[in-house]
Order: C-alpha cells, then sequence, then structure tokens
C-alpha cells in the first residue's frame, strides 16, 4: 500500500502532458548540467535552467556537487556551467576548504579565472554599483589564488581582453594570490601596470593586416592569402582556430602545402585528444566547408572525418555477437538550437551521437523517430557525411514523439523474422509522448518487448535535461545518461560493471 503511494508521488507529468517519472536530486542536476548551454531551450528559458540548478544545488551533498563541477570541466570538457555549480556550492557551503579545492581542480584556462568571477557578480550582484563584486566567497578566492600560479605570461596575455566586466587586472586585485617566486611577483607587477607582452595570435595578426592600407583589391587577397599560409607554417594556430577558419582558408586561396599541413593537423590523433573538442564541433565545420568550391574541399571534409573517427576511437563498443538499435528523436522540440548563435540543433547532436556509437557496433539497426519510426541504413565509417544525410531525412516522419512505434517495429520483426536485438539506445530530450492507458504505452511497450528479449536492455541519452523520465530507472533493464560529448558513453563502461553516470562522478577525487 504504502510503497504504492510513494510511487505514485513519483509520477509527473512531461512537457508533452504525458505521463513521466521524477528524477532524484543527483539524477535531475547530473542531466541538467550535462546539456546546458545556458541559453533558452525549447521548453526551458535560460533564466529558468539556471534557477532550476542553483534548487538542485540545495538538496544534494556539497560533496556531489564538487565533484560535478571538476567532472563536468576535466571528463566532459564544458566550460560554462562548472563555473555556476561552483558559484552555486559556495553559497550553500563553508567551513572547510573543499569549495576552494573544486574550484582549483576546476579552473584549466586563464580566462576562467574571469568567468568564474563574472559568474559570481551575476549570481551575486553587489549592493554599490561602483564595486566589480561584492563580498567574495573566501573558498573561491583562495581556489582562485592557485589557479594563479598555473599560468605564465603568454596565456595571461592571450585572454587579457579590455570588454570583459571582470579584467585580469581586477581579479588580480579582487583574489590577491601570492606570488611563489620573484619571477611570478613580476608577472603580476605587469597584469597590474598593463605591460604583458602581446601574444602572436592569429587574431591580433590578422587584426594587424585589417589596419593596412593596399593599392588594390587583388593585392589585399594577396596579403590575406599569404598572412594564412604564414600562420599555418608558423604552428602557432590552434587546433580550435584551424577549425573555425578553414572557410576562410580556402575561400582565401591558401595554397595545397599549406592546406595538406592544415589536413594533416586536423586528422591527426595527437592532435584531436588534445584539442579536446565537443564532436558537434567537427559537424559544423564539416558543414561549413561542404559548400566552399575548392578543389581542397574534399581534402579537408576527409580529414574532418578521419578527426571525428578519432573521438569514437576510444567508444567501448560491442561484440560482433551484440545485436543493437539506435534510434534519434528528431520530433518538434529536438528542432532547436543549442545556444543562441549556433546552427546545431539538438536532434543533430542526438543524430552524431549515434553515428559515433554505430561505428563501433557490428550488428546494429539504426533510424530516426518523430510520429513514424524509420529505419535508415547509413556506412558506419562515413559519421559527418552520415549525419548530415539523416538530418535532411528529419521531416520524413513527422514532429511527434511516439518512441513506443520503435518497440511496435522490434516485436513485429521479432515475429516475422525471429530477429531481437540486446542494447537499444534512444538519443532524445526524453518528452516522449505516451498514450497513458493504452496498450501501446512507452513502458508496456518495453515489457512486451521484453517478453521477446529477455536480457534486453534500454538506454536513455538525455539531450536536453528537463528532469523527467519516460520509464522508472528502478527497473534494472533501463539506463540513463546524459551530454553532448562523446564522453557520455564511458558511462556504458560503468553500467556494463554494474554502475551507473551518479557512480562515475562519485569516483572523481577532489
Amino acid at each position: 500500500m504504502y510503497n504504492t503511494m510513494l510511487m505514485e508521488q513519483d509520477n509527473v507529468a512531461n512537457h508533452e502532458g504525458a505521463r513521466a517519472y521524477a528524477m532524484t536530486p543527483e539524477l535531475e542536476l547530473y542531466t541538467a548540467v550535462m546539456t546546458a548551454a545556458l541559453s533558452d531551450n525549447f521548453y526551458e528559458s535560460k533564466d529558468e535552467r539556471v534557477n532550476r540548478i542553483a534548487e538542485l544545488v540545495d538538496k544534494v551533498s556539497p560533496e556531489f556537487v564538487a565533484k560535478l563541477a571538476v567532472y563536468t570541466r576535466t571528463v566532459m570538457n564544458l566550460r560554462t556551467i562548472p563555473m555556476l555549480l561552483l558559484v552555486e556550492l559556495a553559497r550553500v557551503h563553508n567551513g572547510d576548504d573543499l569549495v576552494a579545492r573544486a574550484v582549483e581542480q576546476t579552473v584549466q584556462r586563464a580566462d576562467e579565472i574571469m568567468e568564474l568571477l563574472m559568474c559570481y557578480q551575476w549570481r551575486n550582484p553587489s549592493a554599490d554599483p561602483r564595486k566589480k563584486l561584492g563580498k567574495l566567497s573566501r573558498q573561491i578566492q583562495n581556489g582562485l589564488q592557485r589557479a594563479f600560479n598555473r599560468f605564465d605570461e603568454y596565456q595571461f596575455a592571450k585572454y587579457n581582453r579590455g570588454n570583459l566586466k571582470v579584467k585580469l587586472r581586477d581579479a588580480l586585485f579582487l583574489t590577491h594570490p601570492k606570488a611563489k617566486d620573484e619571477g611570478q611577483q613580476h608577472l603580476f607587477d605587469k597584469i597590474v601596470s598593463g605591460t604583458l607582452e602581446t601574444p602572436y595570435t592569429w587574431e591580433t595578426e590578422l587584426t594587424a593586416l585589417g589596419q593596412r592600407q593596399f593599392g588594390s583589391e587583388e593585392e589585399r587577397r594577396e596579403a590575406v592569402r599569404t598572412k594564412w599560409e604564414e600562420l599555418i607554417d608558423s604552428g602557432k594556430l590552434g587546433y580550435m582556430a584551424l577549425m573555425r577558419n578553414l572557410r576562410n582558408m580556402l575561400q582565401a586561396g591558401v595554397q595545397f602545402p599549406a592546406m595538406l599541413k592544415v589536413a594533416g593537423r586536423l586528422s591527426d590523433p595527437e592532435q584531436v585528444e588534445k584539442s579536446r573538442q565537443l564532436p558537434f564541433r567537427f559537424l559544423s565545420a564539416y558543414r561549413e566547408v561542404s559548400g566552399v568550391e575548392s578543389p581542397m574541399t574534399n581534402m579537408v571534409l576527409n580529414a574532418l572525418e578521419t578527426a571525428v573517427r578519432h573521438t569514437a576511437a576510444n567508444i567501448e563498443g560491442f561484440g560482433p555477437d551484440t545485436r543493437v538499435l539506435i534510434a534519434s528523436d528528431v520530433s518538434g522540440s529536438m528542432h532547436f538550437p543549442v545556444s543562441r548563435n549556433s546552427t546545431v540543433m539538438n536532434y543533430d547532436i542526438g543524430l552524431l551521437l549515434s553515428m559515433l556509437l554505430k561505428s563501433r557496433c557490428r550488428q546494429v539497426v539504426s533510424g530516426i523517430f518523430g510520429s513514424d519510426w524509420k529505419v535508415v541504413n547509413m556506412p558506419s565509417d562515413n559519421i559527418l557525411s552520415s549525419t548530415l544525410q539523416l538530418h535532411k531525412l528529419s521531416n520524413s516522419v513527422g514532429f511527434g514523439t511516439n518512441a513506443f512505434n520503435v518497440f511496435d517495429w522490434l516485436i513485429v520483426n521479432s515475429v516475422e523474422t525471429g530477429e531481437i536485438v540486446d542494447k537499444v539506445f534512444f538519443f532524445t530530450d526524453m518528452q516522449m509522448w505516451d498514450l497513458t492507458g493504452d496498450n501501446r504505452s512507452l513502458l508496456k511497450m518495453w515489457g512486451k518487448y521484453k517478453k521477446k528479449s529477455p536480457g534486453a536492455k534500454l538506454y536513455l541519452f538525455d539531450l536536453a535535461g528537463y528532469g523527467q523520465m519516460p520509464l522508472r530507472l528502478v527497473r534494472p533493464d533501463i539506463w540513463l545518461v546524459a551530454g553532448w560529448n562523446e564522453r557520455v558513453f564511458g558511462v556504458l563502461e560503468a553500467i556494463e560493471k554494474g554502475e551507473d553516470a551518479i557512480d562515475v562522478i562519485n569516483k572523481i577525487e577532489i
């Protein structure tokens, strides 16, 4: 009796008005931060997401929040959301150095010192508008003091920007780091006096070029092409800068030897690993370059395909006897950009992750679902081109979220051919329509399929983090993973060992 009553308390409605289930605070916080670009989403505004995260921080242990901040930055390679977690953690926890240790581990780049302080200012506005910040958390200050000791002049100068609300000089005065030696004290003095040496970056080089006067448009184009070739040859053009400027290089007419170097760097496995790019960055670059009319476009596209295959190399695939079905949600709510200025949609993330996983499986059926379910066979090697092909088909299945049609197909196929699958993957925003009370509800359809394949497991990849699930996770055959990064597949390894995403986060050492 009481167990049933407690279970009913977990019943909620999702944004489609369908029956769903509440998550534990830890699981909801995990899904909320793994899928947050801090911009408006289809069902939730930026401010609503931020406030929900803040409320969830109150409901979980400080140790979990600290570990989640470090995990999102160092494992999942997210940059903005860990700062929010640290600020909210400082609001609710004090009395030890947990926050300081988390700050020290989370801040990985010099500009993140300012990012953290600006986040703190945003969430803790000063009563005096003349001040940069209200009273700064002592533990955040301690953590940033340690972070200051990790960076050199080039790293500080690279991010010493004048358009920031909290500048590098402000950060130094706010945190009062203690120099570890005379050399570092000299560096701090240069920050205060504004005499840091201007770093050699592609931005400064192109800015200087743009200020020159040219006798003709042809002379200007030649100078731009030559400058790009100099930047490429210098080896100082970072990996992200290469990807962001591929279109510019091709349109500038950069010659074959230089573009060959670019393609070599893009496709180098060590460079890919070191760059820590989110997979959809490769998709954005591929999409940008595809339309450029240049004899070297195909070489660049092939290099991007090779690069993204390297990101999939560490995904733990399944043996040749494991049969897999991968279903990607392309419903109406997934047709929303991941951030304000991005052309990448939520469903693009799902399609790309599904193709990354597909590349690591031997026996696999893949497809897309909205109102209907469609099996779409794509080659496993061409991850980015397959993703774009699926993108073009996204309107062909309607804009509903009838995920139960996937199980309908599985059941019919098992009857007609005798074939079953062992693992079912959904890449979705979890806002699935559920015909409550009908025999084709998602829960009942999964139960029906389990009769055909008793050992089957269902993996839900949450791409939106709204905080509800279409199925309860109390069952040992349903698992939840969240995020936009190929590293989410690392959680699958833990699941195979009987753990889950929360267990993986709790293993982080602070």
